[in-house]
């Protein structure tokens, strides 16, 4: 096990940053295809093929999930993506062609970096040349690049963000796992605990959103577009309507870790893609969801390093 999305077999990840410009993107690929559902819960979403995984829609499968930094402009990657995957016959049969189906979402990092760098094509068809199922990279990497958290005060004080994963095995073969790259307006937490979110004057210690809230402040951050956008993978056999309501109930997961959360400023997507090789219960592979999407929140956070006179975890908690 490399106790992360990896683990679920038939799976493929690929990540590409410009580490100048703090944004990039990931790619999960699917090169058989897996099933696949999406709930959106945050109000300033960017996305691509989430009406096609309505249920009641034709095509059941998707070949890429794309998570990609840049807002709207990021959407660009996926089409890269799509290239690469028709370059190697990949895709929904349609007697002339194979079309890839290709799903993703982004998030708002424009503030950190360089804003004219933005994931392009080149670099969704590069994620794709470099993905692979034994090393999967968290913290600065990927969609996680330019990833921040903690925005209540403007982006001044805010954290660094990233990707993590986690997955959780059982003895009857079932993997559940997720990949999520955490760019929150709100706090993360761990045992009730924040961990990591906005910071003091000094930017020495991390203070709490809701409580600066109550006082009356927002001194930049309602201004300030975030998302927290991720993908659970399982290896159990689920339909498109039950892909969907996994991924409505791993967005637990994203309010067991983060607070504020889905908020106005947050296009908060969770998709929900499966291989279909073992049965499962939904209500059980729900929960086990919950579960591996937190945990990946917080493993992108402590893996996260600090950038650009952003600071991570690491230098506000282990001095």
């Amino acid at each position: 096990m490399y106790n992360n999305i990896l683990d679920i077999k038939g799976i493929k990840v690929g990540q590409i940053e410009d580490i100048e410009g703090l944004t990039g993107c990931t790619v999960v690929i699917c090169e058989e295809g897996a099933v696949c559902g999406v709930d959106v819960r945050g109000s300033a979403p960017g996305t691509r093929e989430t009406d096609l995984l309505d249920p009641i829609n034709m095509v059941q499968k998707v070949h890429a999930v794309v998570l990609s930094g840049g807002s709207a402009f990021g959407l660009e990657s996926t089409c890269g993506v799509s290239r690469y995957l028709e370059e190697h016959n990949i895709g929904f049969d349609v007697g002339v062609a194979k079309v890839p189906i290709v799903a993703g979402a982004v998030l708002f990092d424009l503030v950190v970096g360089d804003p004219k760098s933005r994931p392009d094509i080149e670099m969704g068809y590069k994620a794709c040349e470099v993905a692979n199922d034994k090393e999967l990279k968290q913290g600065n990497f990927g969609a996680g690049c330019g990833a921040t958290v903690g925005k209540v005060k403007g982006a001044e004080y805010c954290m660094k963000g990233g990707i993590g994963s986690y997955s959780i095995k059982l003895d009857n073969g079932l993997v559940v796992a997720a990949l999520v790259a955490v760019n929150a307006f709100g706090d993360v937490y761990e045992n009730g605990k924040v961990i990591a979110g906005v910071l003091n004057n000094e930017k020495n210690k991390v203070l709490n959103t809701y409580d600066l809230m109550k006082n009356g402040v927002n001194s930049g951050g309602f201004n300030i577009d975030n998302t927290t956008i991720g993908i659970v993978a399982t290896n159990a056999k689920l339909t498109k309507a039950e892909c969907k309501k996994i991924s409505q109930m791993s967005h637990n997961g994203y309010a067991k870790a983060i607070f504020p959360i889905h908020t106005p400023h947050d296009g908060d997507t969770i998709f929900t893609i499966a291989t279909g090789e073992v049965e499962s219960d939904v209500t059980l592979l729900g929960s086990i969801a919950t579960e591996v999407v937190e945990k990946s929140i917080i493993n992108a956070i402590k893996n996260a390093k600090s950038i650009d006179n952003i600071p991570s975890y690491e230098e506000i908690n282990l001095k």
